[in-house]
């Protein structure tokens, strides 16, 4: 009898630690979830693995990843600030893993950008040359980048797009040559480059229309408006991207 109380509790333990997940499982299983584009889940898995493995690189740029596309049309404005925050503070502790990777600096870029558009337009200026300097590092280590070509064409479209007093507040904040740097031009280059790279992702599409018609093409902005439409869905917040080329398409 004994001796089948010590196989059992053999047993219960074997199977204990066959079920236990290691920080490459939990990363395993939130990349199935990312593609599945459950975005929650997605996030769930990578902070588990965060927490079995707080250096885990791959994880922790992930979890960057995920919580940018939950918080990015997030309603609640509590909910959306602590994933923006969150995702900044993954994508930092990312960088300072493996700063010769792009996908830290590119995930950095794209949190601090969206942290700035929780902040008052005075104080989204303080952001602008970290988001600029994470980007160009990016496209440094990897000149295709789509995500990074993606940050530094939205980056000079939203330069463009402050009114004059906000424009020359931001020229005393990020100094003459860098803010003298954004153009409309240099938007369409970047974003041009990011859909060449990376064609069947919407989001580039949608943007570079946007691009487009401030610059006044509306012909180029409507093609791009119905490339995005016409694309299946990959990415979690897809429909919502496509929702804005519908909106565009109708407003023209």
């Amino acid at each position: 009898m004994r001796a089948l109380q010590y196989l059992s509790a053999g047993m219960l333990l074997a199977a204990s630690l066959a079920g236990a997940q290691t920080a490459a499982d939990h990363v395993a299983l939130g990349d199935k979830e990312y593609v599945a584009m459950n975005a929650p889940a997605a996030l769930q898995h990578y902070e588990e693995a965060i927490k079995l493995d707080p250096k885990n690189y791959e994880a922790l740029w992930k979890a960057s990843r995920s919580a940018v596309d939950l918080g990015s049309y997030e309603t609640n404005d509590k909910r959306r600030e602590d994933y923006f925050k969150n995702a900044e503070l993954y994508a930092r502790r990312a960088v300072e893993v493996n700063p010769g990777d792009p996908e830290g600096h590119f995930n950095l870029a794209r949190a601090l950008g969206k942290n700035a558009l929780t902040q008052s337009p005075r104080a989204r200026i303080k952001y602008a040359k970290d988001v600029r300097d994470h980007a160009l590092e990016c496209l440094k280590i990897s000149p295709n980048h789509a995500g990074c070509l993606h940050v530094m064409g939205m980056w000079n479209a939203e330069v463009m797009r402050l009114n004059g007093f906000t424009r020359m507040i931001a020229k005393n904040f990020l100094g003459g040559k860098i803010f003298d740097s954004a153009s409309w031009a240099e938007a369409k280059r970047y974003m041009e480059a990011s859909v060449a790279s990376e064609p069947d992702r919407i989001v580039h599409h949608v943007d570079l229309a946007g691009v487009y018609r401030d610059m006044g093409d509306k012909a180029k902005a409507r093609a791009e408006w119905q490339a995005a439409l016409k694309l299946p869905n990959a990415d979690y917040n897809d429909r919502h991207f496509k929702a804005e080329a519908d909106a565009g398409l109708r407003g023209d």
